[in-house]
């Protein structure tokens, strides 16, 4: 279970979380779900975990090297994720094809680059924190920790000790978790790379139906 420390000041409504009125699509979007019913339902979405509502789903330990997901709910508006990030794991810029995203950050934080067009913006998601991906965002989502002052360690660490320090700090600390939800589910990723003269170039195309 998750730790009931984190739950403190949640509230669990789980029926408010989704629009109760049938709407159609919404201009050009490919969902009756607009990127505000989203972020609502991810902080709900976090809300039940912390509830245990999903307590049958949690693995028994946290792997601190390897990603884990799984899905919390499913329909044909709707895919609900619970993703666990670790250190040195990216996911590569990529979008979700023709459905809309969004996440909230359940615990630890996550560092985001984005394209904007021009280059790579980045920032900093902590606990609590939300973000919306609408149609056509690229973006590589990782796990991020920001290291205390007294925390940093010897600097002289080549990189196969530093990831070494990065595994015991993450299996002591706990999981870091966000909740994402996709409208409609997911069918497609297509992943893509920086070219030297700052343009985004496609690499490839996947069918999915699994989160980054």
């Amino acid at each position: 279970m998750i730790s009931a420390d984190l739950a403190a000041g949640r509230t669990s409504d789980r029926r408010s979380a989704r629009p109760q009125q049938t709407r159609a699509a919404v201009g050009n979007l490919p969902t009756r779900l607009r990127p505000a019913d989203l972020l609502r339902i991810t902080d709900q979405g976090v809300a039940d975990v912390l509830d245990g509502h999903y307590d049958r789903l949690l693995p028994r330990e946290w792997d601190p090297v390897e990603r884990w997901s799984a899905r919390l709910e499913s329909d044909d508006d709707l895919d609900l994720w619970l993703i666990s990030w670790t250190p040195d794991r990216s996911t590569d810029l990529h979008d979700h094809a023709g459905s809309l995203g969004a996440l909230t950050v359940l615990s630890g934080e996550l560092k985001e680059y984005r394209w904007t067009g021009a280059d790579l913006a980045v920032r900093i998601l902590a606990a609590g924190d939300q973000a919306a991906f609408p149609l056509g965002w690229v973006h590589d989502v990782q796990h991020h920790e920001s290291p205390a002052p007294d925390s940093l360690g010897p600097l002289h660490l080549d990189d196969d000790q530093r990831a070494a320090t990065h595994t015991v700090q993450a299996s002591q600390i706990g999981p870091t978790l966000s909740v994402h939800a996709y409208a409609p589910p997911l069918t497609a990723m297509s992943f893509y790379e920086v070219t030297e003269q700052q343009s985004l170039r496609r690499t490839r195309t996947e069918l999915t139906d699994e989160p980054e």
